[in-house]
């Protein structure tokens, strides 16, 4: 009998071999070659992204559009992001991460030229939603595939050391339309966002399918390959012999073994062995089956609420400069950019804390932080341009932190044959902040009623997340995935 039709107890020996493989393996120069690759592409996806809050100004002006109209064109790749965001997830549990995220990047390029050659404001949105489609499938796949080639123990860092590309994306988008679209226009941003639709060559030819996703597909002899592929690869790359199966890689000690509160994040009790109704159940229903109800209710939560914020804030700001307190295009752009900035530093002080103190704190801690700014801001009244940059710059380092770690977060929480389809949603959950922050922020904004209640809004929503962060999320800190969802 092949290996492929093995019984169901091969197929799960053959998963759990993988895993434990995996565990034994040093992060390496091949670990960080493919995160490379991978983390451009979702660079590149990130650059994309925020270049319509920078062109916004100038479309306005060029189109003549209404409030109501900015908004529109603001969060139709919103809409996108969440449609791509949802199919992406299953598509990648069924055919595959790598190939899943090759044929995103793939669109997005071509949608990126297409934008740059647009004659008006309804075939802009149209072209707008494809790109959201392909940029909304790819990041929350390409964080299933970093999480499922990476072991346990500093997945946390390594992991989020990658997902840095996507914040840094966003900060060189805003640098470099900064600078261009004034003196060019806003065409050859889109022009230049389009060059690296020829990434999905290199993906395809470069990066393994996930040996996890193999085996649990029943393509055994393949994920096994695959697995000894990687293994070779690892061993050249760090020129010795890998340690035994069920050894740690190289004897290493595990990071801040000194620290009480790592040492208690790492003993807590074993996770429940999955139940049969755990087991059988798959897609959208899987997702809301026993354990993973709560898991998904919770993760979903805080992928709404920072990314309200985070784009309730990020996509007005520029405007918001102009209109309110008569900045230049350039001096506005300039003034949210540094924003953009101190959101980096945030993402990086995540990822050099996340495995010290745990994912629930990080979510806790920085949701919490940025409600306490922003509502500091409303009572200053956000009355001048200096303290509004200096207060949303400040609430940037913790609201990016919490957004980014939720892309280590939310793999952890899923079995494999539903991973990617969980991340899925929690990107489609993301995409509903996206589009209803800037909506609402819009509204209020547009309202009359003056950026203090914008932001006791947008302070409120951030202690939500906080709240339900530290009342009901689980730890998943230096677990293995199989662990911690079964």
């Amino acid at each position: 009998m092949s290996l492929d039709a093995s019984p169901d107890r091969d197929a799960d020996a053959t998963r759990a071999d993988i895993a434990a493989r995996f565990e034994r393996l040093p992060l390496s120069r091949w670990h960080v070659t493919v995160r490379v690759v991978i983390g451009v592409v979702t660079f590149f996806e990130a650059f994309d992204q925020l270049l319509i809050a920078y062109a916004m100004p100038e479309l306005r002006q060029e189109w003549s559009l209404s409030t109501a109209e900015s908004t529109l064109v603001l969060t139709i790749g919103s809409i996108g992001m969440l449609i791509g965001a949802l199919f992406s997830g299953r598509m990648a549990d069924r055919i595959g991460r790598v190939k899943v995220i090759a044929l995103c990047i793939g669109v997005s390029g071509v949608a990126s030229l297409a934008l740059a050659a647009s004659p008006g404001p309804t075939p802009f949105m149209l072209l707008r939603f494809v790109q959201g489609l392909a940029i909304g499938g790819e990041v929350p796949v390409a964080a299933t595939f970093i999480s499922e080639i990476t072991r346990s123990h500093g997945r946390g860092r390594f992991v989020l050391l990658y997902e840095l590309v996507f914040p840094a994306g966003l900060t060189l988008g805003a640098l470099c339309a900064a600078w261009i679209v004034p003196v060019l226009g806003w065409r050859w941003m889109y022009a230049l966002a389009a060059l690296p639709g020829l990434l999905c060559l290199l993906v395809r030819r470069t990066v393994p399918e996930s040996p996890r996703w193999l085996a649990d597909r029943g393509r055994l002899r393949e994920a096994t390959e695959t697995m000894a592929l990687i293994e070779a690869k690892v061993a050249t790359a760090t020129g010795q012999p890998l340690p035994p199966v069920g050894a740690a890689p190289g004897g290493d000690a595990p990071e801040h073994a000194d620290n009480p509160l790592v040492t208690a994040l790492r003993t807590t009790a074993p996770t429940a062995p999955a139940t049969p109704a755990e087991r059988a159940a798959t897609g959208l229903r899987g997702l809301f089956t026993g354990r993973y109800r709560r898991r998904t209710l919770v993760v979903g939560t805080l992928w709404f609420t920072g990314y309200f914020v985070n784009y309730g804030i990020t996509s007005w700001l520029p405007t918001i400069y102009g209109t309110r307190f008569g900045l230049s295009l350039r001096d506005a752009l300039l003034y949210s950019t540094v924003t953009s900035v101190a959101g980096l530093l945030g993402c990086l002080l995540a990822a050099l804390t996340v495995d010290r103190i745990g994912r629930r704190r990080i979510f806790a801690l920085f949701l919490g932080g940025a409600a306490a700014i922003l509502l500091v801001l409303a009572v200053l009244g956000a009355r001048t341009p200096v303290q509004v940059l200096l207060w949303t710059s400040l609430a940037a380092v913790c609201f990016f932190g919490s957004n980014i770690s939720l892309y280590l977060y939310t793999p952890e929480l899923y079995p494999t044959r539903m991973r990617a389809l969980g991340c899925s949603v929690g990107g489609a959950l993301n995409r509903v902040g996206v589009i209803l922050g800037p909506v609402l922020v819009g509204a209020v904004y547009a309202g009359g009623t003056g950026l203090p209640t914008v932001f006791v809004m947008l302070g409120a929503v951030a202690l939500a997340g906080a709240l339900v962060a530290a009342v009901f999320a689980e730890e998943t800190t230096d677990r293995p995935l199989e662990e911690v969802s079964p």
